[in-house]
């Protein structure tokens, strides 16, 4: 009980910088500054999430809190949140082949409503644990550090956000695949983090990272969906790049913050992904990942590790494959310990590159 109090009043002072901070950055020219942004680990079909996982940029007092009626899906309402734009992310926590994808989102009153539905590979509904990030931004951020998002609706995009004060833009090819060019963002060799999610409101979907090049003019992704087993799919899907950025868009508060791209899956590791500028650490410590097992990777971010926090992960490569979060991660000593990233072909795990992002509140 003394434990949860403590909890509780960290998060509510959190709360009380995180509002402080917003108006304060609002006043200064030249940065990029997150209008909105929320996260939570959702462990719990209705009622109030993991106190120790989940804040934002909304004043001390509420919280975040979900309902799920029966049939599905959760709504996850962010207290004072309400805007029609941002870009959201999501991704299943379970030890079975298991991903969520976002229905919907949009106010709801004072708050924003998110929808997620979460799936069984070959289509059956499941309620499994998930991550849930909302980020609206706007402003221009100095180079190196860089952040931009797409909001892709399946048919154009509908709300997008570019920290160098360009468009975005996205190519349509074949069925379930897309270039997404995001222009002044660029960097001489592979720098920043990605992450890719899936938005459908009428059957299931999983999208992740196909392809990225780097280069000074810009970022070039490719995304690529596919449906409730291994067929292309054209659907709706969000995306977000960072680049020595959080991945709620927030400036300072967090201090604390990293990524890392596991571009070699048969390296058992322990190691740290290269080039460095696709593995940072905003204290400058060195992330590593290392084999759990096949198909399962442990990633640590150390120096960095500060309730309340949060984890994303895509999955990177040209197939069908996908990645989720076996359990929750762990946070102690300054070290946030994802244990583990798993991947899957079909039902089968198997070792596949993936992206990881961790943010803290603080």
């Amino acid at each position: 009980m003394r434990q949860s109090r403590k909890v509780i009043m960290r998060i509510l002072c959190v709360l009380g910088v995180l509002a402080s901070g917003l108006t304060a950055a609002a006043t200064s020219a030249g940065a990029a500054v997150p209008n909105r942004w929320g996260f939570a680990y959702v462990d719990v079909p209705n009622g109030v999430p993991n106190l120790a996982h989940q804040a934002g940029s909304w004043p001390p007092g509420p919280t975040v809190s979900v309902l799920t009626p029966v049939g599905g899906p959760t709504y996850v309402r962010f207290p004072q949140l309400a805007v029609a734009g941002g870009v959201v992310h999501v991704t299943a926590v379970s030890p079975s082949p298991r991903w969520c994808q976002v229905l919907k989102w949009g106010p709801s009153g004072p708050d924003l409503l998110v929808a997620v539905r979460c799936y069984q590979y070959g289509g059956a509904p499941v309620t499994v644990p998930f991550t849930v990030l909302f980020e609206e931004s706007t402003g221009l951020l100095p180079a190196p550090k860089a952040f931009g998002y797409v909001h892709y609706n399946g048919a154009a995009i509908a709300t997008q956000f570019n920290s160098a004060g360009v468009a975005n833009t996205v190519v349509a090819g074949p069925p379930g695949v897309w270039t997404v060019s995001l222009p002044g963002l660029g960097s001489a060799g592979r720098a920043g983090g990605l992450q890719v999610t899936a938005v459908n409101p009428t059957q299931p979907a999983r999208c992740k990272v196909a392809a990225w090049a780097s280069a000074p003019a810009g970022q070039t992704v490719r995304v690529r969906c596919h449906n409730a087993t291994n067929i292309p799919l054209n659907t709706g899907w969000t995306l977000t790049y960072q680049r020595e950025r959080a991945i709620t868009g927030a400036a300072l508060p967090p201090k604390n913050f990293a990524y890392t791209f596991d571009n070699t899956p048969a390296n058992a590791g322990p190691y740290s992904p290269v080039p460095p500028a696709v593995n940072y650490n905003s204290q400058g410590a060195l992330n590593t990942v290392q084999s759990a097992g096949v198909g399962l990777r442990l990633v640590t971010f150390p120096q960095v590790g500060v309730l309340p926090d949060h984890v994303q992960v895509t999955a990177y490569g040209p197939g069908p494959e996908y990645c989720n979060l076996l359990t929750l991660w762990f946070t102690g000593a300054l070290t946030a310990t994802v244990r583990d990233v798993a991947c899957y072909n079909g039902l089968v795990r198997a070792n596949r590159p993936s992206l990881t992002t961790y943010t803290s509140a603080f």
